[in-house]
């Protein structure tokens, strides 16, 4: 018909890379389409302000591109206490400095729309671990304490041990349940530890 333009008279549709970056950068990496009411991070990411928030609220404060994080990533773990004792006795490969026990109880409950299956039922979990009382050992249980508060140690999913639904499984932060048998029975000597956990704690923007 007359109102369509002929493929010789229509102008391209990229006249430069200038233009194909423009309709990149209106576009929303989450929704996939154009932005409404886009809003911007320190990154340079844009979004959808409705999408950017239900990202927010999975995952926290973090860019869903380049997962920066701005703002307190918060988890889903359910309530539970975490308390801590010091023993004289050491833990293989850190000698004279004692060891701190860790002690973590997580109720069970019904889970919210936070979890994996609302309203059904999970069971709890009681879990201990150990660091060694030295300097980095006590910065590192500073931080898991801060990970336990904003809710990161734990979550309500499948346990990898037992295969059992709707239970309360360690988050991606590895802990230490045993004091001896090396990493291959999470315990001690494992000289690279305490490294590797504060990189997982750093992953959720603890450090």
């Amino acid at each position: 018909g007359s109102h369509q333009d002929h493929p010789r008279k229509g102008r391209p549709i990229f006249t430069s890379k200038d233009s194909d970056k423009s309709k990149y950068d209106d576009e929303c990496p989450i929704c996939i389409n154009k932005c409404t009411d886009q809003v911007k991070l320190k990154c340079g990411h844009g979004f959808c302000r409705d999408c950017l928030k239900m990202s927010i609220k999975i995952f926290g404060e973090m860019c869903p591109v380049c997962k920066k994080i701005y703002g307190k990533v918060k988890g889903n773990q359910p309530q539970g206490t975490m308390s801590c004792r010091t023993h004289r006795y050491d833990l293989p490969g850190y000698y004279g400095c004692g060891t701190n026990e860790i002690y973590y109880d997580i109720p069970g409950g019904k889970q919210t729309d936070e979890h994996p299956n609302p309203g059904q039922p999970y069971s709890g979990a009681r879990r201990q671990a150990y660091l060694p009382s030295n300097t980095e050992g006590k910065e590192v249980l500073q931080l898991l304490q801060r990970a336990f508060d904003q809710r990161l140690i734990f979550t309500v999913g499948t346990s990898m041990f037992t295969g059992a639904n709707n239970t309360i499984t360690w988050n991606g932060i590895h802990h230490k349940t045993s004091m001896t048998g090396g990493p291959q029975n999470y315990g001690y000597p494992d000289p690279d530890y305490l490294k590797r956990v504060k990189k997982e704690l750093k992953a959720k923007g603890i450090e």
